[in-house]
């Protein structure tokens, strides 16, 4: 696979505006046969290569340590752009933004310039917090641990599951409990000795993202690789906003790759029209017509609630000082992300199941893969699930109870 990249040192914005020749292109060659490799699991190591290539994570990295500098909402724009082409590949690269925007809100300066400008020059980041157990879901109580050895040496011991992207990174993220029982965090090289990568995901959708198991034995960790966390005074993480609205934004790609493909179906088909259908060709169907009408109204419908909580999170983001946002803009940030997950993801579900009534029982072959847009959507709608996030809009509206306190919300 080929793809003519332009010079990013000379042109840092070359690949960045949605009409651009290059993004095109760039986003073509990674759809090109996505549909293929999920049905047969060929795992996307190539097209993540591309977006190294073409520095694709350094979207949100100022443009002072090499960055393109981009809004939340230009950047969420291209993700949504992106999971089009492959939502496996989008949701790979989920945790390298999250790493990101923590590194703009870093306070200590070296650290802050070393982690971007690393960014900047294509390394790639993931990582996993979660672990599996009785606790709570998203509690900060952990099994994993940070201790110095005899030695004084870091040393890292877990383990960690929804490791997404972890398989195509440079850099893997990590939480645990240091010596005095804080939370922690840290990056390391995904090479280090004692890391071992699993992929035993085994989803209904989204199978390409390396969503599986880390084991962490005897890791050895460099103070310079500590990553400094900002945390209220609890010892709780600040509400992220954007890290939710990530695996929307996710969604609404994946709605408009099956609003691409629901178009494609209907004007594949040459004949064979229902015996009572209302024209010759499928594509001069009423029914059909309007029923592909409905699915590419409902992808522009996600698209834009995606960018139009995504303009709360850069208020929210433009807040910080100190490492910390304001917090009532960051309750608005959560809430808006919250409310747009409720919608879209009902949207997106509906849409995507709509699509077999445009191609009878020839559009469940499996060759096709078409179920793949329903299995990737319910897959991505179960992070942090619509129920809790819709029951706490609901209390908020009606009652003022003020969002719960999760860093996840």
């Amino acid at each position: 696979m080929t793809v003519q990249l332009p010079d990013r040192a000379t042109d840092p914005s070359a690949l960045l505006a949605p009409s651009s020749p290059e993004l095109a292109a760039l986003l073509e060659a990674i759809g090109a046969e996505s549909a293929v490799r999920e049905r047969d699991r060929i795992a996307p190591y190539e097209q993540i290569d591309l977006l190294r290539a073409a520095r694709f994570g350094a979207l949100r990295v100022p443009v002072e340590f090499g960055g393109a500098g981009t809004s939340l909402r230009e950047t969420f724009r291209l993700i949504i752009a992106l999971a089009s082409a492959d939502s496996n590949v989008a949701h790979i690269l989920r945790s390298h933004f999250a790493h990101v925007e923590g590194l703009l809100r870093a306070t200590d300066p070296a650290k802050r310039e070393r982690g971007l400008r690393e960014a900047a020059a294509g390394r790639i980041t993931a990582g996993a917090a979660t672990e599996l157990g009785s606790h709570k879901v998203g509690a900060e109580s952990l099994a994993s641990t940070l201790r110095r050895d005899g030695d004084g040496v870091l040393r890292l011991n877990g383990v960690k599951y929804y490791s997404t992207g972890s398989l195509y990174a440079d850099a893997l993220m990590f939480t645990a409990l240091d010596d005095d029982e804080k939370l922690t965090a840290v990056v390391v090289p995904a090479d280090r000795e004692g890391i071992t990568l699993e992929d035993d995901w085994d989803g209904l959708g989204q199978s390409l993202t390396g969503t599986g198991t880390t084991r962490l034995e005897d890791v050895a960790v460099e103070d310079g690789e500590l990553l400094d966390l900002h945390l209220h005074e609890d010892g709780s993480f600040p509400r992220c906003g954007v890290l939710q609205l990530y695996i929307t934004a996710v969604i609404a790609g994946a709605l408009r790759n099956a609003a691409n493909d629901a178009v494609e179906l209907v004007r594949s088909r040459a004949g064979r029209p229902f015996a009572h259908a209302g024209a010759e060709r499928p594509a001069e169907d009423p029914l059909l017509q309007e029923g592909v009408g409905e699915l590419v109204s409902a992808a522009y419908a996600a698209e834009a609630i995606v960018l139009r909580a995504a303009e709360a999170q850069d208020v929210e983001a433009d807040s910080v000082a100190d490492g910390l946002p304001d917090p009532e803009l960051a309750d608005q940030a959560s809430l808006e992300a919250a409310q747009a997950k409720v919608v879209v993801d009902q949207i997106a579900l509906a849409a995507t199941a709509r699509i077999f009534d445009l191609g009878g029982a020839s559009a469940t072959k499996r060759e096709r893969n078409l179920d793949r847009h329903w299995r990737n959507v319910r897959t991505l709608s179960t992070h942090n699930p619509l129920l809790y996030k819709a029951q706490a809009i609901g209390d908020l509206s009606l009652n003022g109870t003020p969002l719960p306190p999760n860093w996840f919300f």
